[in-house]
């Protein structure tokens, strides 16, 4: 691992910082902050070499997400989710690649996968229509996954329900401004956007259960070890280390915010023994969320570098560490920033962005643990979890 591109970003820290301040008031990622990460090829880190991708190590994109977010929380956020689209697109037809790529390899992709349009099929493809929230760095980009039903002719959604993935162009699809104004995660600009009556080319509809499968893998010849992990490790890898990256940055924070402080007694908090206690229970918290999300990826890539095709289970329980590393992180500041008295909550510190910015993090469904810890503790107790259980696993 060459952590080339988390060079870039650390030789860029001032600046990047500065930036996460402006992507708060525009409400979207600012405009250098984009061409910054192109210079560094944030975004090509999951791409194929032959599109001028790197085939980064997983375990690297996560760590360099991480100290992106660290510095500006909408920037590492936008890494982690549009850094992901390159790798699912490496398995994609060839001939959409090169729509996208070929001509400038640093095309970034928007989604969201939530299933809110219709794909109609129709001679020679498909007609779409549909509308998605939460579309992180859309403004960037210029192509887009959407996720969606297949539908039967007269519009209603066929039955058993099959969701693909839309690859669709900017042209093809609408953003709704003004549609993103929340409590966290404000730079990232993650907009609505609408499809109308769209015609998409057959070869730009992948389908879900291939890629839970594997089998869109194995049509398109991809043996890269890189392309063969599961798709319940690699998409929430990015959203989970974006996540525990900004609890990074407020510790960062925190630490120089308290190095010099007189607390409300009159004491200097570095003699507090009370408030260094439970700081360094929540960094060693913090640290350890950090390491199971890297050591996790670390393990099902040697599953699969060795040959071995991760079992349900296997899949379960990584996606169950994932989960947990976030909240872990998050509830180890939840008990740092309250700590840092009154003065902290001042918009002027960047102290409360840091802590808005984590907790929208939780808020993503991949993030959420109900049915993911559920079916990780039947799979191991022996069942087999279906339906609902086994969504994004």
């Amino acid at each position: 691992m060459s952590y080339e591109v988390l060079k870039h970003i650390d030789a860029m820290a001032d600046d990047l910082f500065a930036e996460g301040v402006e992507a708060e008031r525009l409400g979207r990622l600012a405009d250098g902050t984009a061409e910054k990460m192109k210079e560094a090829g944030s975004i090509r880190m999951l791409q194929p070499r032959e599109f001028g991708g790197f085939e980064s190590h997983p375990r690297e994109f996560a760590e360099t997400v991480m100290r992106t977010a660290a510095l500006n929380p909408s920037a590492g956020w936008v890494h982690g989710i549009v850094g992901v689209h390159p790798w699912q697109l490496a398995f994609a037809d060839p001939r959409v690649q090169q729509e996208i790529w070929g001509d400038d390899p640093d095309t970034w992709m928007a989604s969201p996968y939530m299933p809110g349009g219709i794909v109609t099929p129709v001679d020679g493809g498909f007609r779409f229509s549909g509308n998605w929230q939460f579309s992180s760095g859309t403004d960037h980009c210029d192509w887009a996954f959407l996720g969606a039903f297949v539908g039967n002719p007269d519009g209603s959604v066929a039955q058993p329900p099959k969701m693909a993935h839309v690859i669709i162009p900017r042209t093809d699809y609408r953003i709704v401004e003004d549609s993103w104004d929340v409590v966290g995660l404000r730079g990232t600009g993650s907009k609505d956007v609408v499809v109308e009556d769209a015609f998409v080319p057959e070869y730009r509809v992948m389908y879900y259960d291939d890629l839970i499968d594997g089998s869109a893998v194995a049509r398109y010849g991809r043996t890269e070890t890189l392309y063969k992990l599961p798709w319940s490790t690699a998409f929430p890898l990015g959203i989970t280390a974006a996540t525990i990256g900004i609890c990074e940055g407020l510790v960062l924070h925190a630490d120089v915010y308290q190095a010099d402080r007189i607390n409300a007694q009159g004491t200097a908090v570095k003699d507090d023994p009370y408030t260094m206690y439970v700081f360094g229970e929540a960094v060693a918290d913090l640290r350890a969320a950090r390491d199971s999300l890297l050591s996790n990826v670390d393990r099902i890539w040697d599953l699969v570098d060795s040959g071995q095709t991760p079992t349900f289970e296997q899949r379960a329980a990584s996606r169950q560490t994932q989960v947990q590393a976030a909240w872990r992180a998050v509830n180890a500041i939840d008990r740092i920033y309250p700590r840092c008295g009154g003065n902290a909550l001042r918009m002027d510190k960047p102290l409360q962005r840091f802590w808005r910015d984590a907790h929208a993090g939780l808020h993503h469904a991949i993030h959420q643990p109900g049915t993911v810890l559920h079916a990780a503790t039947l799979s191991r107790l022996g069942a087999d979890p279906q339906g609902p259980l086994r969504a994004m696993i």
